[in-house]
């Protein structure tokens, strides 16, 4: 057991809290994707069944153990079809932040239950802990602005069009920045800072503003 947890970043106590974090939070982040492209006129991802709380049609296998072994992951992308849009920039901002919106939302949700809860013990407190760390870890990583994250797809669609033209062209090496960001311990001088100031500022501010 020793030697499994060392390759895990939560202790395997905290697993069974994890998993259920997980599904919570990246179907909802990837339903929400879905929901309001379909909204605004997207059937692309209705029509393969991504508008639903399912986990199964929105957990990815090595987005999930990425989150296991390392702390953070993603889900399977919500397939969006711009075309169908009537503005396709507001529309595609929106779809955007749709996702990392509605993990902080989550957020705050399981932080205002956990403050004004009249029943606590360990369980219960590893649950909530649990559950705001992570989805305020996918509100921030999905920000970044490299793709495949929802922030550069929310900085393509603010840019003005000669400037997105230049962007898709080197959109291909910012894949691949990522993945060696993810996959190599480079990522440790990326993420990790960001997680350890960004991540803590942003519960403690949602920790005053609900005290």
């Amino acid at each position: 057991m020793d030697g499994l947890e060392s390759f895990l970043a939560y202790p395997l106590s905290q697993l069974p809290f994890v998993i259920i974090a997980l599904i919570i939070a990246l179907s909802l982040h990837e339903f929400a994707h879905a929901y309001v492209a379909y909204r605004f006129g997207d059937p692309t991802a209705h029509q393969q069944g991504r508008v639903t709380l399912n986990p199964l049609r929105h957990l990815d296998p090595i987005g999930t153990l990425m989150i296991f072994l390392v702390g953070f992951g993603w889900a399977r992308p919500v397939p969006v079809n711009r075309f169908y849009f009537r503005k396709p920039r507001l529309a595609g901002v929106l779809v955007s932040v749709a996702g990392p919106l509605t993990n902080l939302v989550l957020c705050f949700l399981f932080m205002a239950t956990y403050q004004f809860s009249p029943i606590s013990n360990s369980i219960l407190d590893q649950f909530f802990q649990i559950n705001i760390f992570l989805n305020v870890s996918l509100f921030v990583f999905n920000l970044i602005p490299l793709p495949p994250l929802d922030g550069y797809r929310i900085v393509e669609d603010l840019l003005p069009n000669r400037y997105r033209a230049k962007l898709s062209e080197y959109e291909m090496y910012g894949v691949f920045v990522f993945l060696l960001l993810a996959i190599t311990p480079l990522g440790n001088y990326v993420f990790t800072p960001l997680f350890n100031t960004v991540v803590p500022f942003i519960i403690f501010n949602m920790a005053s503003i609900l005290s």
